[in-house]
């Protein structure tokens, strides 16, 4: 046995949901789109910081989540990029209007272009 999981397409979700119920005082979890964020976000005048990638080593990116650390965190399917709708609604739920700072993570089959 290499890993315990129900089924592979519930496994960010359960996953999160598990995180969520160990750490109520520090994250809260959105499903739909799915992204972790701060309990007590968002924090006015803070500039919010927000990362994701794909799952699948848990608890890579959402353990980032906390006081000094990410403001939420958007987790994408199994070794898949998070989608810009996830990114935009963790943007909306922890904006406190100073700014938004994102960390992404871009793969060796993926490049930024900027024109």
């Amino acid at each position: 046995m290499k890993k315990l999981i129900n089924q592979p397409e519930d496994f960010v979700k359960e996953s999160l949901a598990g995180w969520a119920i160990a750490h109520p005082d520090l994250i809260k979890v959105n499903y739909d789109p799915t992204f972790v964020y701060r309990a007590n976000s968002p924090i006015r005048g803070k500039v919010a910081i927000i990362s994701g990638g794909g799952s699948g080593h848990e608890p890579m990116h959402a353990g980032f989540v906390g006081q000094g650390m990410l403001d939420a965190a958007c987790p994408g399917e199994i070794f898949t990029s998070p989608t810009p709708d996830q990114m935009l609604a963790a943007s909306q739920q922890v904006d406190g209007g100073a700014g938004i700072l994102y960390r992404t993570h871009l793969t060796s089959k993926k490049r930024l272009q900027a024109s």
